[in-house]
């Protein structure tokens, strides 16, 4: 969901007042920084809001994704990321994100794109 309020895709805009009000303050900050993202970037000045942040979002998921994951504890809700080999069960990705980069080809990678699939679905 994180993508989806950076990205201005986000469908919940909050079930109260004062959460209404937080949502806002939220939105006028990220167009703070967006602007000043583009201000600050002669290559990115033609973008449109929405692709800047799409921009922005693509550049740093996979740092967010880290930052999010990699220091949960092991007592942290994780749900079950891959499937084993034997086609029965499922694990979680060692450590809850791949952040160990001896552990395969994809092994630096986020481990889930569910952030391209709209909310609803998910």
């Amino acid at each position: 969901d994180i993508g989806d309020i950076i990205r201005g895709k986000d469908l919940y805009s909050g079930s109260n007042s004062k959460e209404k009000n937080r949502r806002q303050q939220l939105e006028q900050k990220l167009q703070e920084i967006f602007q000043n993202i583009k201000k600050n970037n002669k290559k990115l000045t033609n973008l449109t809001d929405k692709q800047i942040r799409e921009y922005w979002w693509e550049e740093n998921r996979e740092t967010v994704w880290k930052a999010i994951t990699c220091s949960a504890g092991s007592n942290t809700y994780f749900r079950p990321t891959c499937s084993h080999r034997d086609g029965k069960s499922q694990y979680q990705t060692q450590n809850q994100c791949r952040c160990d980069d001896k552990n395969g080809a994809n092994a630096d990678e986020v481990p889930t794109y569910f952030d391209y699939v709209p909310q609803f679905l998910r």
